[in-house]
């Protein structure tokens, strides 16, 4: 274990302590020569030192201070290398661990600073759950996911609600992404002696596996501790005894982090940092009232982080309109990305104007599987996730990167919205997402004039058009100008002023993808034949024959049961290795003639 901390407020001075214990089941008393060696980020060996030690103790190896010592930051993560050579007998045996210097400071009732200068946290929330292999991540993945995350532009993240894999640690380390790690006392109240001595264990061994992870500021007592459910009886008091009891451990265990939890109020004076409940637009009031419930959540408590807000959004769902007068849209809301931008979109340029906020999270990054919800569009699927459950960006991922990212990006709203409706002649709002400094707009070849970005010019920081769409095919290009970068983007959307009724049938097309691949959409269609553009109706599939439905992935191509976006649902197919397609895939929706659509594809 390397112990670190930088003892003043300019980084002059490192501390660094280096533990180590052996394992030693037999319990014989041998020794062993052990050589430390500490590297500095840039390769350059600092440290060297070779010593014979008994194998039965555990033994502190090394206390020492460096001057000046390259401080880990979330713009650069400088990280220290520890290796340990054991040599018994003439074995040998080498453990590395990966260490860094930083300081932090969440000031009481202000803003967060990291090594000295204010930080904005920005951050979301991670699961370990991914399409087709649940909590069986592969380090691939793994990897895409928190580049991903890194390349939206965060540089916080709160793993929720449990220890996760020491690989999405040092990622965070690697990548220069704060983390909020926490314990999975969630919800439910407080059980027994048993109960309670799991939590101490968790806890104690979060801390210690995970303590040289530089990137680790917060550990996470507990989640919605003031939500009854799990037991017959809800005792406030003894839920902050045993509360006070695992914020003096983590203290015990390291007192250079600190405790936090979200949501219960009855426990927010125990603990160090607070997050109170605020779900603007969502699951309370609108999101235009964020900043007076962020102010108010603030002067609740000493020291404020506003973890989880946002909402569910249906991949490749779409809506007209502006969606000023939408309240509580989790119950009165249409689940659409077009909502979903314009609450994250405000949430954001909002943040970008609070000097005494310390960060927020939203929740969360990624759509994941949940024994909860199976009323949602993708059934037993949160889906809050700015990318689908097989991270598939949705249209929101590209909302953060025009806040966050500095790299420069352009991305029109709208590439998963093929079809848009409306009056003859009705000028239609063009979103362009974007951290260019100036962006101009071209509709079928002709300009729409240049905009300057500005952060409050609410939506998309003031990149939007109000330009009348042709019927038929649609052309859209937006040029951004960052310096003396150009960047483009272009999308094709149709535009239909025809009406529809209430959905009488489905027509059911198929589209070869590759050589081993199909995607099959059913559309729901009115009794002319028109396309239902807002129906939401459940479409399920079932198929007969030698294919494999790609479903049970959680994703809105990828589900056999899935509520329509824009009036279509989809599903990918794909041949059985070395052997003939012919099969009849079927779709059927309540009230509705079910359809049948046949793929043959010879070996």
């Amino acid at each position: 274990m390397a112990g670190f901390t930088v003892v003043d407020e300019k980084g002059r001075i490192g501390e660094l302590s280096i533990q180590t214990s052996f394992y030693n089941p037999t319990n014989k008393d041998r020794n062993g020569i052990l050589t430390l060696t500490v590297k500095h980020p840039s390769g350059k060996e600092i440290i060297k030192q070779s010593q014979t030690y008994s194998l039965k103790d555990d033994v502190t190896l090394l206390n020492t201070q460096l001057k000046k010592p390259a401080l880990w930051d979330v713009d650069n993560p400088q990280l220290y290398t520890c290796e340990i050579e054991l040599e018994v007998d003439g074995q040998k045996l080498t453990a590395t661990n990966r260490f860094g210097f930083r300081h932090f400071e969440f000031k009481e009732k202000g803003p967060f600073h990291l090594n000295g200068r204010r930080v904005l946290l920005k951050g979301t929330h991670r699961h370990e759950d991914h399409a087709g292999l649940a909590a069986a991540l592969t380090e691939e993945l793994m990897v895409k996911e928190m580049q991903l995350i890194k390349d939206m532009g965060a540089n916080f993240i709160r793993l929720g609600h449990y220890q996760q894999s020491d690989i999405a640690l040092r990622l965070c380390d690697e990548l220069g992404i704060l983390v909020w790690e926490e314990i999975p006392w969630c919800r439910g109240g407080l059980g027994g002696e048993s109960y309670k001595q799991q939590a101490r264990d968790m806890l104690t061994n979060m801390v210690k596996q995970h303590y040289n992870h530089p990137s680790v500021i917060l550990w996470g007592m507990g989640n919605e501790n003031d939500w009854p459910g799990d037991f017959e009886y809800f005792d406030k008091e003894a839920i902050r005894t045993f509360m006070k009891e695992l914020h003096n451990l983590s203290h015990q265990l390291d007192n250079n982090r600190l405790t936090a939890i979200r949501r219960c109020e009855f426990c927010k004076d125990i603990i160090d940092v607070y997050a109170p409940s605020i779900w603007a637009g969502w699951y309370s009031r609108k999101f235009t009232d964020y900043r007076e419930m962020s102010d108010k959540g603030i002067e609740g408590t000493t020291r404020f982080f506003h973890a989880e807000w946002g909402g569910d959004s249906h991949a490749r769902r779409h809506a007209e309109g502006d969606f000023k007068d939408v309240s509580n849209a989790a119950n009165r809301g249409d689940w659409s990305e077009s909502y979903i931008i314009r609450l994250f979109d405000w949430h954001l340029k909002e943040q970008e104007t609070m000097p005494y906020l310390t960060g927020a999270a939203f929740w969360t990054f990624k759509d994941f599987s949940t024994p909860l919800r199976p009323e949602n569009p993708v059934p037993y699927v949160n889906q809050k996730g700015v990318v689908e459950r097989d991270l598939t960006p949705k249209e929101s991922y590209y909302v953060f990167q025009s806040y966050w990212a500095d790299k420069p990006m352009i991305h029109i709203y709208g590439h998963t919205w093929p079809v848009r409706w409306g009056e003859r002649n009705e000028e239609k709002e063009i979103l362009v997402y974007s951290n260019c400094s100036e962006v101009e707009l071209f509709v079928n070849g002709i300009s729409q004039g240049k905009k300057k970005r500005n952060s409050q010019d609410f939506p998309a920081a003031g990149l939007h058009w109000y330009v009348p769409l042709s019927e038929g095919d649609n052309h859209i290009e937006a040029v951004g100008y960052a310096g003396k970068q150009r960047l483009t983007d272009e999308i094709h959307q149709e535009y239909q002023t025809e009406k529809w009724g209430a959905p009488a049938n489905i027509s059911l097309t198929s589209k070869q993808l590759n050589e081993n691949e199909w995607l099959v959409t059913a559309e729901l269609l009115d009794a002319n034949n028109v396309r239902c553009l807002d129906a939401r109706n459940y479409i399920e599939f079932d198929f007969a024959g030698d294919i494999i439905l790609l479903d049970n992935q959680g994703t809105s191509t990828g589900s056999r049961k899935v509520q329509a976006y824009n009036g279509k649902a989809s599903i990918k197919i794909t041949k059985k290795e070395n052997l003939t397609v012919n099969a009849h895939i079927c779709a059927k929706s309540s009230n509705l003639p079910s359809k049948f659509i046949h793929i043959f594809a010879p070996h």
